[in-house]
């Protein structure tokens, strides 16, 4: 399986990028709305990569997806949980930012969703019923246009959740404040990806 990749971008295409490593070239198909290598012209550049086989009747073809981050890939592994939307059909439907798409659904946005390259009204009203209230802290992601860090480990729930908040380039201080009024507003929640959501729906709201 391969989790990441690293070269010499040698060639930008409409959805995909060709990378050399070590001699060997990589197409990797990549989401418009991605944080990927926006800077890099013919330099180096590392993907996130999710790997799977797209098989027919006749052959099997591995295919490489890169993200600019951990917490893109993750949104994409939610999204392709969607009843009829595949890998290669969230490539072309992952057209805006991460954080733009999340805030649709947990709105219940529907018109913008159907908006979405090969998403229609059908496709629009089974996202929202999969993941809204699911995406609050992939919503949380400011739209500044620079790639995301690695976020470090954490022992317990709100520990976990700061660290996100701090991966998604909050300050410490409103992170720590965003947890806190979290849990004041909602005590029983325990499960991290919850008391984001939660942090989220107070974020909405102010």
């Amino acid at each position: 399986m391969i989790c990441r990749i690293a070269g010499t971008l040698i060639e930008r295409r409409d959805q995909s990028l060709l990378i050399d490593v070590q001699g060997v070239g990589y197409e990797i198909l990549v989401p418009r709305g991605s944080r990927v290598g926006g800077d890099a012209r013919d330099g180096r550049i590392a993907l996130i990569t999710f790997h799977y086989v797209q098989t027919d009747q006749s052959k099997s073809v591995p295919v490489l997806i890169g993200f600019g981050s951990e917490i893109e890939k993750e949104f994409f592994e939610k999204f392709i949980t969607v009843s009829g939307i595949g890998p290669k059909a969230a490539v072309r439907a992952l057209s805006e930012p991460v954080s733009v798409i999340a805030q649709a659904i947990d709105s219940g946005n529907a018109a913008f969703l159907k908006g979405l390259p090969g998403i229609g009204p059908q496709r629009a009203k089974e996202i929202i019923a999969k993941l809204q209230g699911k995406v609050g802290k992939f919503a949380l992601i400011p739209d500044n246009g620079q790639p995301l860090p690695a976020a470090a480990p954490a022992t317990d729930a709100a520990g976990e959740a700061l660290e996100v908040l701090l991966q998604l380039q909050y300050k410490r201080p409103e992170a720590e404040q965003m947890v806190r009024r979290a849990l004041e507003r909602n005590p029983q929640v325990t499960d991290v990806e919850a008391l984001l959501n939660e942090v989220y729906r107070q974020k909405s709201q102010s």
